[in-house]
This record gives structure tokens, C-alpha cells and sequence, in this order.
């Protein structure tokens, strides 16, 4: 159960409650009035039917652009010589602001290439593309004229990518040479070509940016130079209008990371998903117009979509776009320096990045050397941020941090803690409460609701807010199954949690990872609290492995910070008794390996899934999304010869 820490003492009072009562009591007043900040050709005739889609369907009737809302109106409205992107690429030396004008001239000539390729409304274009500016303009150029792109992370494997070609169908594939990390340059255009010669489905064109860090050559009939045709639009005076569209039209599908031979697009709408993330850059976030924001992700994951694109653009933010890492370019005062250099208000990035920069500097020494006068907010998601993270945090930056809870299929934050609103008192280890929108329910398995503290899955009532999966590209019936059968009338999360006697929610993991050790339900975030929460360690993992007599028991990995120098199995022990203090015999934890590293995804999620196989001695394949492969071979070295003693 939880370990978090007792409430923060909070001055000033929150107009969260009265507006999220307001949202549950008139949901379609409450959407309308927020719509009122998108420019719309036509308004909805109807702001909710429960009637269309799988649960209902927003705005309907209403037609729009996102682009139009994102670049033309911030133009028409002033902000022409404001940045809009800010690019800062560390891994490359380069740097580079784009004012809203520049990056109206630069949508509008893209977008009449991708015309000159036939792409229409309605036709997919996939890009497979490094953290550039490009990335961003081709993302509004398809949104301009009505086309669906999909983004797929730069180096995913060539397999993957084939199985996203042939689900998409995309007339245009938009490409570049490399992308470039920390120390290597992974060539892109190799995996593209074995990607779409493994693909059924063929694109008519690629669109290749050359990079000077690795070139390519391009398939003649094919493939064409980016820059090329982008200096010759450029000089033609071409451009593209928007094109209007519904709004309950697709704006992309986005494939959940991990599918393998059958993915699963998550499709976003057009109307839907403006009124949604422009709301939530105010009232959520407290940032305002003008401002600049940072959201260090990738364009590749739906944190980079939301986040790094169309919602700082909706508001008229100035977005940092950021091509390298927490540490290591060129050390754990990186995110220091692009905050100081830039001017950034808030940061919104995952813990894991958050434990790597503790990790290499635990005493925070980096921070020193920088001003964050106008840095007022941390936002974490995306894993789990656990109190201790938290609280290293909170004492380093003297700001509000802030965790917050939300899934690719939903868009934004499900649970957070409303800045714009009035901050809400923080308990550390949780994402606060419900966004207006949503009802958050913790349910049995035959959805009852759960009474305060008890573990149980969360569920959230239909019809899910604005910005929210309508669908799953072209299947309906599977977006039944994955998401609204195992509790009808809710929308299954597939996390488990808890709420507590105040309503705060508590997300303790995958429901996959609540462990059943003899008979008793057990959470492997509550025991990685306790895990993280020793002085020694920077970051954690706990699994479940089999156990012929108890089902299962937990073994947990710990990764020392910097500079600890004490013997590894001394720590181990002491974390061992840390769990039995805090949690009780009954979590029969008695393993703890200390490791070098932690398997992960290049989003930053720690692979659990793959690393409980490798403990069972269970068949695994090599996830698409991992950073680097050899960390697997490490964590099946380190469990050889320890097994949970009896």
C-alpha cells in the first residue's frame, strides 16, 4: 500500500473542485465554453452524441483546422516575430528559433510539396524522424491540408516500422539520413528501406532530409531530397491553404509502442484535441500565452505530439524542442542550462530523467552554475514518480513538483494537480486527483467500487473527455475489446491503484504488476517506494518471479548512485529489511540485485515485462523500443546463481 508522505501545507485557495463539479454536472457546457477558444469555420451542432463511435462522439457537426488554430491565428493575432519552436540541439552543436512566421512560411511550403505528391485529406503520411525541426513542420503541414500522419520513433526497428507501413497505408513517407545520439549516429535510411521492401503496402514517395552528420543515398523513382524541393517551393512563393476539416476527423494514429505484428493505432480527432490541450495549458499547466515551455520527450511519443507540438502551439507558447539527454550532453546539468538559457517557465519530462541527473550528481552541484529565475514548475509523467524522487526535486529546485497521470490513449493528463486552478496540497507518491472530464473509479473484478485504501483496478466512467481516443484506426470492434468490455460502462486503464480517504489517487502499476505471493495482492510500486527511498539508490525495479510454493515472489533491482562506495550486498541487505519494516513480512521480499543499469525504452519506461521472462527463464523477444539491447544480457547475468533463498 502507500508509503507516501502526509500532505504538504498549501496556502491560497484551488478553484479545482468547483470547476471539476461543473464539468461532471454539464459536460457539454463546460466543453463549449472552453471551445470558445478555437477558431472554428463552422461550430458543432451538437458539442457531445452518445449515439456515434464506439461511446460517443465531441463537436460534432463542427469544422476546423489544427494547423490554422496552432500557426495562422498566432500570426494573425501578433505573435508573427514570437518564437514558436526553439531548437537546441546539443548532441549536434546546433541551435535555432523559428518565429510563428517563419514557421507559417515553412508549413505552408511543405504542405504544397505534399500536395505535389497528391496527398489529400484523409490520405496517411508517415514520418520516421529525429528530434528536428522538421519533424515539427511536417507533423502541421499534414494537419494543413487534412492529411493523417503517424509518427513513428526515429530508429525503430526495420520489422516494426513495416508493420506500421502496411496498417497506415501512407501515400508519403517523410524520412531523414540519421539521427544522433550521445556518442553514435544511428543511420535511418537502411531501416527505411528494409521497412518498406518488407511492407506490402508501398508509399509513392520519401521524402529524405540529409543530414550532415551521416548521408544517404536515395532510391532513384523513389526517394527525394527534402531540402531540395523545400529551397524550390521556397522559391516558387508556394504554399497551401488549410483545408477545412470535421473535427471529428482524424488529425493522426499514433501505434502504441511494443506492438509487433498487429498494432494498435491510436487514432486523435481534430476538434476534440484542441479544445482539450489548449484548456489544459492554462488551468492545468499555469502557463500563459507568450511564455516559454519545455517538454522534454520525443515527437515520436504522444507526450511529444501533445506537448512539444499542438498544445504550446494552440496556446501561443514558445515550445523548445531539445535533441539530446538528461545527462551525458555533456553532463547532469543539461536540463539546467536549456532552462537558464532559454527563459523556460516549466518543464514537463518523465522521473526516470529526473533519477538519472540525481544518480550522476546527487548533491545537485550542477544547479549551481545556472539562473532559474523564471523556472516555476516541474511536471513529471510517465512512469511512476516515486516521493523520493519527488522530494529531490522539491529541495533542489525550491518550486512545485508535480506528478501527474495520463496514458497515450487518452492525450493529457487524466490526474494531475491543476496549477492554473489553484494547487491542490501535494502528497508525494500521488498525481493528485481527476481532471475535469474524467470520473476516476477503483473498482474489483466485478466493478464495485473499492473503499478508500484498497488496491483495485482503475476504471474511468463513459464517455471519456474530449482529446480521447474515439476509436482504433480502423477497428472499432478491437477498440471494444482492448478498452471497454472487462467493465462495461468504464474505459479499463490496465493500471491498478488506490484512492485514498481524500480522493487522491495512487497509481502503483500495470495491473500486471500486482504480485500474488500466497494469496496476499501485492504492489511492486509500493515496494519500489520503499526501494528508491534508501540514501544509496538512484532508480529501482521490482518483479514478481515464479514461485512453486507461493505463486510468485518479488525481486527487486537497484541501480547506486554516484559515488557510493560501500559494498553492494551490505546495501542490498539493508534494502531488504527496509521492505519488512515498511510493508511487513507478508511481501516476502528478500532479493535484491544491484545492477549497473536498467533495461528501458528510449521514452524512458523500465522493461519489467522483459525482465520478469528473463527471471522465469521464459521465452522473450527483444522489445522494438529498448535504448540499448546489451543491458538485457547484463540483468540475465546478474540474476544467474541469485535466486529468492527460501
Amino acid at each position: 500500500m502507500s508509503i507516501a508522505s502526509a500532505s504538504e501545507p498549501h496556502t491560497g485557495k484551488s478553484r479545482y473542485h468547483e470547476v471539476y463539479e461543473r464539468a461532471q454536472r454539464d459536460p457539454a457546457g463546460f466543453w463549449a465554453e472552453a471551445a470558445a477558444d478555437i477558431d472554428w469555420y463552422e461550430p458543432a451542432t451538437k458539442v457531445f452524441d452518445p449515439a456515434m463511435g464506439v461511446y460517443g462522439r465531441w463537436f460534432v457537426g463542427a469544422v476546423c483546422n489544427t494547423c490554422f488554430n496552432a500557426v495562422d491565428r498566432q500570426v494573425a493575432r501578433g505573435r508573427g516575430a514570437q518564437s514558436a519552436i526553439i531548437y537546441d540541439s546539443p548532441v549536434t552543436g546546433a541551435k535555432r528559433a523559428i518565429s510563428y512566421a517563419e514557421l507559417l512560411a515553412e508549413v505552408g511550403a511543405l504542405a504544397a510539396i505534399l500536395r505535389d505528391f497528391g496527398v489529400r485529406k484523409g490520405d496517411r503520411v508517415i514520418l520516421y524522424m529525429p528530434m528536428v525541426p522538421e519533424a515539427v513542420i511536417a507533423m502541421l503541414a499534414c494537419a494543413r491540408i487534412g492529411a493523417i500522419h503517424s509518427v513513428v520513433f526515429g530508429g525503430f526497428a526495420a520489422n516494426e516500422l513495416a508493420t506500421r507501413i502496411d496498417d497506415a497505408k501512407p501515400k508519403v513517407i517523410m524520412s531523414a539520413s540519421c539521427g544522433v545520439e550521445p556518442g553514435r549516429v544511428v543511420s535511418y535510411k537502411p531501416l527505411l528501406d528494409q521497412a518498406i521492401e518488407r511492407a506490402t503496402a508501398k508509399p509513392d514517395a520519401c521524402l529524405i532530409l540529409q543530414r550532415p552528420q551521416a548521408g544517404t543515398d536515395l532510391v532513384a523513382g523513389r526517394d527525394h531530397d527534402w531540402s531540395s524541393l523545400r529551397n524550390a517551393a521556397v522559391s516558387a512563393g508556394k504554399t497551401a491553404d488549410c483545408v477545412p476539416v470535421s473535427a471529428l476527423d482524424p488529425l493522426y494514429i499514433l501505434y502504441t509502442s511494443g506492438t509487433t505484428a498487429d498494432p494498435k493505432g491510436i487514432v486523435r480527432d481534430n476538434g476534440g484535441h484542441m479544445v482539450a490541450l489548449k484548456w489544459s495549458m492554462q488551468n492545468l499547466y499555469g502557463v500563459n500565452p507568450g511564455e516559454v515551455w519545455w517538454s522534454a520527450s520525443d515527437v515520436g511519443w504522444v507526450v511529444g505530439h501533445s506537448y512539444i507540438v499542438y498544445a504550446p502551439l494552440l496556446h501561443g507558447c514558445t515550445s523548445i524542442l531539445y535533441e539530446g539527454k538528461p545527462v551525458g550532453t555533456p553532463d547532469a546539468g543539461a536540463f539546467w542550462r536549456v532552462i537558464a538559457e532559454h527563459g523556460a517557465v516549466a518543464l514537463f519530462t518523465a522521473p526516470t530523467a529526473f533519477r538519472a541527473i540525481k544518480k550522476e550528481d546527487p548533491q545537485a552541484r550542477h544547479l549551481a552554475r545556472y539562473d532559474l529565475a523564471k523556472f516555476r514548475a516541474l511536471f513529471l509523467a510517465g512512469e511512476r514518480a516515486d516521493p523520493d524522487t519527488v522530494k529531490w526535486a522539491e529541495d533542489s529546485l525550491k518550486v512545485p513538483v508535480i506528478d501527474h497521470w495520463w496514458q497515450t490513449e487518452t492525450g493529457w493528463a487524466i490526474a494531475g494537480n491543476p496549477l492554473g486552478l489553484g494547487q491542490l496540497p501535494v502528497k508525494r507518491g500521488s498525481p493528485t486527483v481527476a481532471m475535469p472530464g474524467y470520473d476516476v473509479r477503483v473498482v474489483d473484478e466485478a466493478c464495485r467500487e473499492m473503499a478508500p485504501n484498497q488496491m483495485g483496478s482503475i476504471v474511468v466512467r463513459l464517455p471519456l473527455p474530449p482529446a480521447c481516443l474515439p476509436t482504433l484506426w480502423q477497428h472499432d470492434e478491437r477498440m471494444r475489446e482492448s478498452y471497454l468490455t472487462g467493465f462495461p460502462g468504464y474505459y479499463k486503464t490496465a493500471d491498478a491503484g488506490f484512492k485514498d480517504e481524500d480522493g487522491y489517487l495512487y497509481i502503483m502499476g500495470r495491473t500486471d504488476d500486482i504480485i500474488n505471493v500466497a494469496g496476499h495482492r501485492l504492489s511492486t510500486g509500493g515496494m519500489e517506494e520503499v526501494l528508491a527511498s534508501h540514501p544509496d539508490v538512484a532508480e529501482c525495479a521490482v518483479i514478481g518471479v515464479k514461485d512453486e510454493l507461493k505463486g510468485e515472489t518479488p525481486c527487486g533491482f537497484i541501480v547506486l548512485k554516484a559515488g557510493v562506495n560501500r559494498p553492494p550486498a551490505e546495501i542490498e541487505q539493508e534494502v531488504v529489511a527496509l521492505v519488512r519494516q515498511k510493508i511487513g513480512p507478508v511481501a516476502a521480499f528478500r532479493l535484491a540485485i544491484t545492477v549497473a543499469r536498467l533495461p528501458k525504452t528510449r521514452s524512458g519506461k523500465i522493461l519489467r515485462g522483459t525482465m520478469k521472462k528473463i527471471a522465469d527463464s521464459e521465452p522473450w523477444t527483444m522489445p522494438a523500443t529498448i535504448d540499448d539491447p546489451a543491458i538485457l544480457e547484463e540483468i540475465g547475468g546478474a540474476l544467474r546463481g541469485r535466486r529468492v533463498p527460501t
